[in-house]
C-alpha cells in the first residue's frame, strides 16, 4: 500500500475537478486526482458535447429540408446514422485531449486511475493508494436517474450514457422524460428522420417559463415530434424494437428504441461517506454557502453537491473553493446569476428570477419588458423571427431574464453578466451594439424599458417644448 500525502485531493475528473486540479497544481498546490472510469467525466463523454455534436448534424439535415425558405431547392436529406455518430466522436475525441490524464500531470497533477472511498474523516483509500490530504475535494457528479417503472428491468433501454453507442437509426424512438435532455435528443432525432414521440408525466419542460416552453414544445410539434403530455407511466414491456410504453391513464405508446431522459441522481456510492462524517440529503452532499460538507476539511462541487446540475456550475464552484481551500479565504457560492439553457431549436435560456418567481417576489414593484425576434433586422434576414426576450426589473436592475428564439444561449451571458455585477438598465441602454446583429435584441429590450418613460411622458414633452422654445 503506498501512503501518500497531499494538499488537496480531488476526487472525479469531470469539469470541476479538472478544474480544480488545474487550478491549484498551477498556484503551486501538491494535488491528487482520482479517476476511476473516463477523464473528462459525463460532460465530455456522455452530455453536453456528444449531445451538441449530435444537434450540430441534425441542424444540417433540416437545414436541407429546409433550403426552399432561402430560394434554394429543399431536400430530402440523407442520413447516414453511423457516420453522424462518427462525427459525434470525431468531436468528443478533438476536445479530449485536454482532459487528458497526459494533460493534467504536465500539470503537476498526480492521477491515479482508481475509484475513492473514506476511510476516515482525513483519509482516503484508493486502489493500493493510502491518501492522507489537507482539504479534500469530491466533484464525482451525476449519473442517469432510472426510475423503478414496472418492466424496465426487462426491456432493452438507453440513457445518456449509451444513446451515443448506437450506429443504426431508431426507426421510432420513445423518449420517457420531456425535460431538456429529452426534448433535445427528440428534436435532433426527428431531424435526422427518425419517428419520435415524448412520453412526459407532467407538462414538457415543466421548470420552465410556460410561455417561453410554449413556444419550443410548439416548433417541435410542427416539426413531426409527438409529445404526450400528462402521461404518467405505469408499465414498460416488449423486446429489441418493439418496445411498448403504458401510461396511468390508458394511453399506449409503440417503439422501437427507448430512451430514459428524466433526471439525474448524483455519484455517493462508492463514497463510503459516512467513515468521514460526511451528512448527504437525497440531492446530494449537504454543504454550506461555501460549499463545505459537514466535514470541514472536504468540499463538493458540481452535481453532486446537490444544486444546479451544469457543467458551468461545477467550473464555477471550482473558483469558489480554490479560494477558501488553497487561500484560506471566505469564500461564498450563488446561483442567482447562473444561467441555463436548453438547446433545442428555438434554444430556451434563463437566469436570475423568471417572471412567476419575480412576481412572487417582488410583487407590484416588478416591471416586465419585452422584446420580440420578429422585429430584429438580423433575425428576419436568417428566417428566425420565432421567440422573444423578456427581462424582469425591479427598480431599474434587471432581476432575470427569460430568451427563447435562435442563439438564445448566446444572449443569455449578457444578462448572466448584468446581474453579476449588478448593472441597471440604462447602464445596458448606454451599450452601442453593432448592427444587424441578434445581440442587438439584448439592447432592444433595454429600449424597451426606457420608451414609454420618455415618448409616452407628458413631462419629458413639456420640457422638449420648452427647450425648443429657448432655443434660436
Amino acid at each position: 500500500m503506498e501512503r501518500i500525502k497531499t494538499d488537496l485531493l480531488v476526487i472525479g475528473a469531470g469539469s470541476g475537478g479538472l478544474s480544480v486540479a488545474a487550478g491549484a497544481a498551477q498556484m503551486g498546490a501538491r494535488v491528487v486526482l482520482l479517476e476511476g472510469h473516463r477523464m473528462g467525466g459525463d460532460c465530455l463523454n456522455y452530455g453536453c458535447v456528444p449531445s451538441k455534436a449530435l444537434i450540430a448534424a441534425a441542424k444540417a439535415a433540416h437545414g436541407q429540408a429546409t433550403a426552399g425558405t432561402f430560394g434554394l431547392a429543399s431536400v430530402v436529406p440523407q442520413v447516414d446514422y453511423a457516420a453522424v455518430m462518427d462525427h459525434v466522436a470525431d468531436v468528443i475525441g478533438r476536445i479530449e485531449p485536454m482532459d487528458s490524464q497526459e494533460r493534467f500531470e504536465g500539470l503537476g497533477v498526480r492521477v491515479i486511475r482508481e475509484y475513492g472511498h473514506f476511510l476516515s474523516a482525513r483519509e482516503v483509500q484508493a486502489g493500493e493508494h493510502l491518501i492522507r490530504a489537507r482539504r479534500v475535494v469530491i466533484a464525482t457528479g451525476s449519473s442517469p436517474l432510472v426510475p423503478p417503472i414496472p418492466g424496465l428491468a426487462e426491456v432493452p433501454y438507453l440513457t445518456n450514457e449509451t444513446l451515443f453507442d448506437l450506429r443504426e437509426r431508431p426507426e421510432h424512438l420513445l423518449i420517457i422524460g420531456g425535460g431538456p435532455i429529452g426534448m433535445e435528443m427528440a428534436q435532433a432525432h426527428a431531424r435526422l428522420g427518425c419517428r419520435v414521440t415524448v412520453i412526459e408525466g407532467d407538462r414538457a419542460l415543466n421548470r420552465d417559463d410556460p410561455e417561453l416552453a410554449g413556444v419550443v414544445r410548439e416548433t417541435l410539434r410542427d416539426e413531426g415530434v409527438e409529445i404526450a403530455e400528462g402521461a404518467k407511466v405505469a408499465r414498460v414491456s416488449g423486446t429489441t424494437e418493439a418496445i411498448e410504453v403504458a401510461a396511468e391513464d390508458g394511453r399506449t405508446f409503440f417503439g422501437t428504441h427507448l430512451l430514459v431522459a428524466v433526471g439525474r441522481k448524483p455519484n455517493l456510492d462508492r463514497l463510503n461517506l459516512q467513515a468521514a462524517g460526511i451528512e448527504t440529503t437525497r440531492a446530494g452532499v449537504r454543504v454550506d454557502a461555501g460549499l463545505r460538507t459537514t466535514n470541514r476539511r472536504v468540499y463538493a462541487i458540481g452535481d453532486v453537491a446537490g444544486g444546479l446540475q451544469f457543467t458551468h456550475v461545477a467550473g464555477y464552484h471550482a473558483g469558489v473553493i480554490i479560494r477558501s481551500a488553497l487561500f484560506g479565504l471566505p469564500s461564498r457560492a450563488k446561483e442567482t446569476h447562473i444561467p441555463r439553457v436548453t438547446y433545442t431549436a428555438p434554444e430556451l435560456a434563463q437566469v436570475g428570477l423568471s417572471e412567476a418567481e419575480a412576481r412572487e417576489v417582488h410583487g407590484a414593484r416588478l416591471e416586465v419588458v419585452r422584446f420580440d425576434y420578429a422585429h430584429n433586422d438580423r433575425a428576419i434576414a436568417e428566417r428566425e423571427t420565432a421567440g422573444f426576450a423578456k427581462v424582469m426589473v425591479v427598480k431599474g436592475r434587471p432581476v432575470g431574464a427569460s430568451i427563447v428564439g435562435h442563439q438564445a444561449g448566446e444572449l443569455i451571458g449578457f444578462w448572466a453578466l448584468a446581474l453579476a455585477n449588478g448593472l441597471k438598465m440604462g447602464q445596458i441602454a448606454a451599450m452601442v451594439a453593432p448592427y444587424p446583429t441578434i445581440g442587438e435584441l439584448n439592447k432592444r429590450v433595454a429600449g424597451a424599458y426606457f420608451s414609454p418613460r420618455l415618448f409616452d411622458s407628458q413631462m419629458v414633452k413639456r420640457v422638449v417644448g420648452t427647450v425648443q422654445s429657448w432655443l434660436p
